[in-house]
Order: C-alpha cells, then structure tokens, then sequence
C-alpha cells in the first residue's frame, strides 16, 4: 500500500515538473513584444518619436496662442472636467476650481486646496509658458505632483485650453499677437537694390555697366589683351590702317 502511494506521489511529482518545465518553454516561445507603431492611439497619452522626442519640433507657445480658439478650448477642457470646473466660485474636486489661473501663484489659491509639495515648490505665477509646460507633461514640469492626467500632446489643443481658461477670469489678459514672419532674402542680392542692377560683389556697386557699343567706340580699357574677342568694327580698323 505505501509503495503504490509513494508510487502515485511520485508520478504527480513528475507530472508537476513537466508541467512546469511546458509553461517556461511556451512563454518563452511565445513572448509578445511591445509593437513599433501602436494600433490605436490612447486620448491625452503623448506620442513619441524615435529616440523618446518629439517627432516635430514646436514652435514658442506664443505662436500658437495668437490664433487659439476658446470655444476649441472648452472643447478639450471636456478631458479635465472629470476633476475640474472653471467656473467663478465652483468648489474644489478632486483637482482645484481653475477660476483666474492665469497670473495666479503655481499651487496657490483655488480656495486652499491642497496642492502637492512638487507643485508647491515650483514658485512664481502661472504665466503662458508655464501653463503651457504643465498641460504637456504635469509630472515633467512638477515631478511628484499628485495630477494623474498624462498631458496634451498638441500643441494647438494646449493654446486653446490657455485660451479657454483666461476667459475664465476676472481680468482676461491680452493674448500674444503672431510673431512677425522673418523677411526671406535671397543670397547674393541687396534688398534695396533696383531692377537689373548687379549686386553680386563689392565692385558691382562702383564698376558700371559696358555696353557693346560703348565698348566698339572705345575699346583701350575695356576689352583688351591677345586673347580678347575682336570687337564690332575694330577689325577692320586696324585693316584700313595697314
């Protein structure tokens, strides 16, 4: 009796290891990967290009608030409404009311909410780069931050929602007006220079232009040497003189 039950424990024994030993093989057969390219794209989450940066470089947060839309904005606020309300003397939630953000002290205000340390001690007033620098990444700009949410990839959405939140207060400040685009001159021209007039070198300015018939009327200083081309009527100058 107790070798047929030493005999059953044994092979269960067995069984388990062979089992076991299946599992690690197969899992490792079949690991999965995380995939180059995502197949769906998650809302709020921030896409990265190849080496952890952006895949195209922004331009200043100025730019894009020249031409930010509020009523955009109010839009995209629809993602922070969960834990947020704009609304003069809305009550804290989950995160503080967001009533004249723009200029207010970072983790001041909101009617004593208790913002996070990290948030606390960033210091200095909520301006455009900042709220900017905050709606991308909240944990890149205040590491240890309580905020959860992962961030606005777009610039054009951030602008928007800066938008959209400096209308929400009692003295909305002046948006920035577009950055005057760079004048585009061409190498080797003077932008004052006249039509047909040669700018390409230092002499251009003070060596005038010779014309043909000038050149035939007086060719010593103008064209000259034995390797020069004849000019028009010379040849036979010289002929007649012969």
């Amino acid at each position: 009796m107790d070798d047929r039950t030493n005999t059953i424990a044994g092979w269960a024994l067995a069984g388990g290891i062979v089992a076991l030993g299946l599992s690690i093989v197969t899992g490792e057969y079949f690991r999965a990967e995380r995939p180059e390219k995502m197949g769906y794209v998650v809302e709020g989450v921030v896409e990265e290009g190849e080496g952890g940066g952006a895949a195209e470089a922004e331009q200043p947060i100025a730019f894009y608030l020249a031409k930010a839309d509020p009523a955009k904005g109010e839009q995209v606020f629809k993602k922070c409404a969960a834990c947020h309300n704009a609304d003069k003397g809305g009550p804290n939630a989950l995160g503080p009311n967001l009533w004249n953000v723009p200029g207010e002290g970072i983790g001041q205000g909101a009617g004593g909410f208790a913002f996070s340390d990290a948030l606390k001690s960033k210091g200095g007033n909520w301006d455009w780069d900042s709220l900017n620098a905050w709606l991308k990444s909240p944990k890149a700009f205040a590491p240890g931050t309580k905020m959860t949410f992962a961030g606005l990839s777009k610039p054009e959405d951030r602008a928007d929602v800066i938008a959209f939140l400096n209308q929400h207060s009692d003295a909305p400040k002046p948006m920035p007006a577009a950055p005057a685009a760079a004048p585009a001159a061409e190498a080797g021209t003077d932008a004052g220079a006249k039509p047909g007039e040669n700018t390409a070198g230092e002499g251009a300015k003070t060596q005038p232009v010779v014309t043909e018939g000038q050149a035939a009327a007086n060719p010593a200083g103008t064209i000259g040497g034995e390797g020069a081309p004849a000019v028009t009527g010379t040849a036979k100058q010289e002929r007649d003189k012969k």
